[in-house]
């Protein structure tokens, strides 16, 4: 019986009998494509994620203004180093790991939901007076991630709704998910996703009704890119028609840590019923600058229920059971430095930084004639150009001054004719971008 299989010493001397008929040069043809067709989600993804397509705008920028001394007001990462009281934990739990006994103690595979005393540290520090416990608190390696862990758990075909403007990766993983049917070009919207605007005519505060049909609303308090932390009212208005409606939240609270104003929630659980409808995600990335380290976690309260009656945080431990191998052991010894009283000072100090850097650019903004938002409850300005197209502004800015910001459209179509100023920098930076400024944008 004939077959079309061909062994790889056949192809090898048809190869080399192809080079001697082309006069010793290899003209060897090969399929243009795989048999595997792309995921069409991808397909539908716009250009490329913002923050790597800006550090692709700034590199491109240096290489043809290689003296220029760029300062970054754009991508949201920490500046200043890890304070000594947790860098401490880290250095004594990486030494232990080379000794039996500490090994023998934390050393191997951990626990996918995270080490015991780190979510009961988690628990009591951060969600007291909640109905939280340490049971309900899952640590990661950060949000971000989380968030397509979360999507993926849900499956493919949800109603979304989002804040708009908002943080990129919600609309994108979800796009990714298969929750989006297309692109509108005409909006610049995905469609079978609900983007509640937010702006300065409703307060940076979504009219919720536009997503009573939503299974999944994703809300960050304060808000990246905007700057604005829901207040206690507010935020008591989306608990209570998430539960009316039957809808899960997804209550980004990154930047929690950064609210001072005592009618802004810190965390979504202070509102009463909070934990049958919101699924809460949090990180150290801001509080002590892990962004680099990666260590966050994820609530899920034992009261989260799907519409058959069935646990949330059940499905949810499965998932992390099959997709995670729980963060990394140093990481969370440092998570718990930083959840000691000398490891909370600590983080206190590093934010109200940051929050000064803030305030400076605020200001700065302000005494130039613009209007800005945002600065004080989080590490973000807000800065108003009157309706611009935000890419071309944050191309003036960095022309004009070499300082990156980043545009308010790459949040969503709300934050045309905004940029975002980030508050991470060393003071030195943040006082010479001030300076840049109102040297070049001064009315």
């Amino acid at each position: 019986m004939a077959t079309a299989t061909r062994c790889a010493r056949c192809d090898g001397l048809e190869r080399r009998a192809n080079v001697r008929r082309n006069g010793g040069r290899r003209r060897v043809a090969t399929r243009a494509a795989s048999s595997v067709a792309r995921n069409p989600n991808m397909a539908q993804l716009k250009a490329g994620y913002l923050f790597p397509e800006i550090a692709r705008i700034r590199t491109a920028y240096l290489e043809k203004n290689p003296d220029a001394k760029v300062i970054s007001l754009g991508i949201g990462d920490t500046t200043e180093p890890i304070p000594a009281a947790i860098t401490k934990g880290m250095v004594e739990a990486a030494a232990a790991l080379g000794t039996v006994e500490g090994y023998s103690k934390k050393g191997g595979y951990g626990p996918e939901a995270g080490q015991a005393d780190l979510r009961k540290a988690v628990a009591e520090r951060l969600y007291k007076g909640t109905p939280i416990t340490f049971e309900d608190v899952f640590c990661s390696d950060g949000s971000k991630c989380d968030i397509s862990r979360m999507l993926q758990m849900f499956g493919a075909g949800r109603k979304i709704a989002v804040q708009d403007p908002s943080y990129p990766a919600y609309v994108d993983s979800s796009v990714i998910m298969g929750h989006s049917t297309g692109f509108n070009d005409g909006v610049k919207q995905y469609q079978n996703i609900t983007y509640m605007p937010c702006g300065a005519e409703n307060d940076f505060f979504p009219d919720l009704s536009a997503a009573r049909d939503a299974e999944l609303i994703f809300f960050c308090s304060p808000n990246n890119p905007t700057g604005a932390a829901a207040t206690r009212e507010q935020l008591t208005q989306l608990v209570n028609q998430a539960l009316e409606t039957g809808s899960f939240i997804i209550y980004d609270a990154a930047y929690s840590a950064f609210v001072s104003d005592p009618n802004c929630p810190k965390t979504i659980y202070e509102i009463p019923g909070a934990e049958k409808c919101a699924i809460e995600t949090c990180s150290f990335s801001k509080y002590a600058g892990f962004t680099g380290l990666r260590l966050g976690w994820t609530v899920f309260p034992e009261a989260l229920k799907f519409s058959d009656g069935y646990s949330v945080r059940a499905d949810w431990t499965r998932m992390m059971g099959t997709s995670f191998n729980g963060a990394s052991t140093v990481a969370q010894s440092a998570g718990l430095a930083c959840l000691s009283d000398d490891g909370m000072k600590a983080m206190e100090d590093l934010v109200n930084f940051y929050k000064e850097n803030a305030a400076i650019l605020k200001r700065t903004w302000e005494e130039m004639g613009y209007k800005t938002y945002g600065g004080t409850d989080a590490p973000y300005v807000w800065v108003s150009f009157d309706g611009r197209d935000s890419w071309e502004v944050f191309t003036e800015i960095l022309e004009k001054t070499q300082i990156v910001t980043t545009p308010g459209a790459g949040f969503g179509p709300a934050g045309n004719g905004y940029v975002r100023c980030s508050a991470f920098g060393s003071r030195e930076n943040i006082n010479e971008a001030a300076r840049r400024l109102k040297e070049a944008y001064s009315k």
